[in-house]
């Protein structure tokens, strides 16, 4: 098969194979169709490769809350018995791979289609995915405990019909944070590089490189979320972090200064690239303008030798433009993908939720 982006095939197959399907099955009846949500080819990362799991010809259809228990198992059974066994040289059955049965592939079949067009109401679909539907409005603490990868799969990917006319307004609405989450996002992320920005040399003075080294990787990342975030774009979760941050303003200039400090194999040379790094970033800030000017200049860790931004500085500039009182004395921890790394958590929105909560208790 020649490979074509799973956009594009998901596109194609709605309109040649399901459209006609579902006029046949629930003639009358309005719906919207998408391929949104998770898998590579949402974020137009998807390869070959993306092929062996998950991938193909799939998408949502939407139908109104009140036609899903009148018509979605018809749809579904609909589409099981009369699709095509193939599309454009893909298999529209999906089976499970073996070593799970939550993971399925492509794969023919001469019975009915296990098909992978999933049926489902607008809020149903909204709440799954994000933990709550945003139609019926976004709190600032909605907002900081999504995980910036579900936002980013939910506002990318394509709608191919809205009949209901619900579903490109909500996606434009999650398109990016208000402007003061937006700020305590930032002040956040700057936070995270003050707190750490000092060890590369402290570990490294004691003869701890590998310590040194792990440290200077975390701090790129931290850069390069902030990059990503200083962009207005969802940061993706770690498979796809550099791709995405290699689109970024920041991402050519930075990108060659980043694997440089990465493949230091000593402290010194390590803290001077991560220096370069820290004032490109800095200037990137300044000419954002979403604050008065902060010195993007690199200086001493108080009396001790090694050269920081002291990004706490970038941190508190921020937060001293936001006037939301629900934002205004949080404490610097952040969205919940921020100070949670545990892709268990980061994939459960409800479990996203409840620790986003949790840890703003005062």
């Amino acid at each position: 098969m020649n490979f074509i982006p799973g956009l594009e095939l998901s596109r194609r197959f709605y309109t040649d194979a399901v459209r006609p399907l579902l006029e046949k099955a629930a003639p009358g009846v309005p719906h919207s169709a998408a391929r949104i949500g998770s898998g590579s080819e949402v974020l137009g990362y998807d390869t070959p490769r993306s092929a062996d799991h998950e991938w193909g010809p799939r998408l949502q259809v939407f139908l109104h809350h009140h036609d899903v228990p009148r018509h979605a198992a018809r749809i579904t059974h609909m589409l099981a018995e009369h699709l095509p066994k193939t599309f454009l040289g893909h298999p529209t059955n999906f089976a499970p791979t073996g070593e799970s049965r939550d993971i399925r592939v492509m794969r023919l079949t001469d019975g009915p289609v296990h098909h992978r067009v999933e049926v489902t109401g607008t809020s149903t679909w909204f709440t799954d995915t994000l933990g709550f539907d945003p139609a019926q409005g976004i709190t600032p603490a909605d907002w900081l405990a999504v995980p910036g990868q579900l936002l980013a799969e939910v506002t990318a990917g394509a709608v191919f019909h809205d009949g209901l006319h619900t579903l490109t307004p909500l996606r434009r609405a999650l398109r990016w944070y208000p402007h003061d989450v937006w700020l305590y996002v930032l002040a956040c992320q700057w936070q995270r590089v003050a707190q750490e920005e000092a060890f590369v040399g402290r570990a490294g003075e004691v003869g701890d490189e590998l310590g040194s080294a792990v440290t200077a990787a975390r701090l790129a990342r931290d850069l390069m979320r902030l990059c990503l975030l200083m962009d207005r774009r969802y940061p993706p979760y770690g498979k796809w972090l550099g791709t995405a941050f290699a689109r970024t303003a920041a991402g050519p200039r930075l990108t060659p200064v980043l694997t440089t400090a990465l493949a230091a194999t000593d402290w010194h040379t390590r803290e001077r690239h991560l220096v370069h790094a820290y004032e490109i970033v800095a200037h990137q800030h300044n000419q954002l303008g979403l604050t008065d000017r902060v010195d993007p200049a690199t200086r001493p860790y108080h009396s001790r030798p090694f050269q920081v931004l002291r990004a706490d500085r970038f941190a508190a500039a921020l937060t001293a433009r936001i006037t939301d009182p629900a934002l205004k004395d949080l404490p610097l921890v952040g969205a919940v993908d921020q100070f949670v790394d545990s892709t268990d958590v980061l994939c459960r929105p409800e479990s996203a939720r409840t620790l986003s909560h949790d840890v703003r208790k005062p």
